[in-house]
């Protein structure tokens, strides 16, 4: 946590008392480092359907996540007794993530700053914990894709997305939700590969449609199986299903929580400054996250999209 004043500022401030007054304001302390744990990162943990599905890993200080990946395993072969045994070798890869910084600044009036509790602390923070969930699913479920071009635009500073990857195993719907059979599908395309679904998510829209199939024409028995051990989760083909306004509509994807990595070079950070806005007597308070994620097996990830209509 920051706060500090402008020098010309500070050497008309010569009473310890007034100095204090100004680094000691309640707003500092409903934001100090203990509470930033509860306040942001569990709430953008919680918000964030990536976070939920894919494996979270807090990584030592870096510029770039890497993942070592056996592209080929070394081939045995039967031999005869006695006989020279062929030597082969393993095929070594590596995928690479570059970390990118996801950031939000909410400016309060210093009055709201002095006079805040933790409940107000609590809104501010939670506003922005929402928004970096929001940001982080967007990216994670679509594309860095600005302009499709040709030649095609990037978004440098945003990770690529489920939407950018070229070999995810691609499975053709119905033009309507009416049966598991592409999900029974996913589950066993990705066991080929030596992958486990452990999650599909979809839009809202698409999870209410499966919501409302019935096991066959005449029951009142939804075709999604409830778990018993988590009220309120669904599941299809056996794998819960989860929801994100995010994902396209249309799209459902499978995915495999091993395979689907993601990095966090740093918890999510906030910083709380006067200095700034010292003319306007306001307090900035200011979120960052930096983040990166890799598919290091995308023949395992399953997208299942809907017949497009016509």
């Amino acid at each position: 946590m920051r706060q500090g004043l402008p020098s010309s500022a500070s050497s008309h401030l010569t009473q310890g008392a007034s100095l204090m007054s100004m680094s000691t304001a309640s707003a500092a302390l409903a934001f100090k480092p203990e509470q930033i744990g509860q306040l942001i990162t569990v709430p953008v943990q919680k918000g964030s359907i990536a976070l939920q599905v894919a494996t979270v890993i807090h990584t030592d200080p870096s510029h770039k996540f890497r993942v070592p990946i056996v592209a080929a395993d070394p081939a045995a072969a039967w031999t005869a007794e006695g006989a020279d045994i062929t030597a082969s070798d393993a095929v070594l890869d590596e995928a690479v993530a570059e970390y990118k910084k996801l950031a939000g600044l909410t400016i309060i009036t210093s009055e709201l700053a002095d006079d805040s509790s933790p409940e107000a602390a609590g809104i501010v923070g939670a506003g922005l914990a929402r928004d970096i969930a929001r940001k982080i699913d967007a990216a994670f479920f679509g594309t860095n894709v600005t302009d499709e071009g040709p030649p095609p635009v990037v978004n440098a500073n945003q990770p690529a997305g489920l939407e950018d990857l070229a070999n995810v195993n691609a499975i053709t719907g119905p033009a309507d939700w009416a049966n598991v059979d592409p999900f029974t599908e996913a589950v066993y395309e990705a066991e080929s590969v030596g992958a486990t679904v452990n999650a599909f998510i979809a839009h809202p829209a698409d999870a209410l449609a499966l919501a409302q199939v019935k096991e066959t024409t005449g029951s009142n028995r939804d075709l999604l199986q409830p778990d018993p051990t988590l009220p309120g989760v669904r599941r299809v083909a056996g794998v819960p299903l989860l929801v994100s306004p995010a994902v396209t509509e249309g799209t459902i994807w499978g995915i495999p929580t091993a395979l689907s990595l993601v990095a966090l070079r740093k918890d999510v950070t906030l910083d709380v400054d006067r200095s700034a806005y010292f003319a306007s007597d306001r307090v900035g308070i200011r979120a960052t996250l930096r983040v990166g994620w890799v598919f290091p097996h995308e023949a395992a990830i399953q997208k299942i999209s809907l017949t497009p209509a016509g």
